[in-house]
């Protein structure tokens, strides 16, 4: 009998763990333990919280094929992968998003992105930003980078090179946030 309680015990403490393990919390914010891009299941890598002069701005999620902690090879991979992002802010508005991106984009470390490409890129969101928008950045290979908002899909830019240079904003040498990077890249 004493046997069946240790094993009742076990039984709830893994069944709780399934449940938690089923979604990642970053500041309030639930994001899946898997999403799928082009029929494919794609595993929560890491996320994080940028902030900028301690102000909470948004968080962000990395979804890959295969968790990795090596930025240079989730940057370069021709695979699907996604970048989820949730603003937790209303100071975000549209015109700051594009001029941070635009930034993002100068410092990028690997790809090469076009001036076409990214004029298209930031042409992608001409609705106003608020609070509790959702924004997906999904890659696949082939066909490029698709982005939407809240799930309607706002159109693509081609190419693994623009999509290198996108993904190295978040991730690249020079990132928008260290620690929104280490986040994603699950070294935290």
């Amino acid at each position: 009998m004493k046997h069946l309680g240790i094993l009742f015990i076990f039984f709830i403490g893994f069944s709780f763990n399934d449940v938690t393990a089923q979604k990642r919390t970053i500041a309030g914010v639930s994001f899946p333990a898997k999403a799928t891009i082009n029929e494919k299941t794609l595993l929560y890598n890491g996320g994080g919280l940028r902030e900028k002069y301690t102000f909470d701005l948004y968080v962000a999620a990395l979804y890959l094929r295969r968790p990795s902690m090596d930025n240079n090879k989730i940057i370069n991979d021709d695979a699907e992968m996604g970048i989820h992002l949730q603003l937790v802010s209303n100071k975000v508005t549209r015109d700051k998003f594009v001029e941070t991106v635009k930034e993002g984009f100068e410092n990028a470390s690997h790809g090469k992105a076009t001036a076409t490409e990214i004029k298209k890129f930031m042409g992608l969101f001409t609705s106003e930003l608020k609070d509790g928008d959702k924004i997906h950045i999904e890659y696949i290979p082939g066909k490029g980078v698709f982005t939407s908002k809240n799930g309607k899909k706002l159109g693509s830019v081609p190419g693994l090179e623009f999509k290198k240079a996108l993904f190295s904003i978040w991730l690249g040498k020079k990132p928008a946030d260290k620690s929104l990077k280490n986040g994603m890249l699950g070294k935290v």
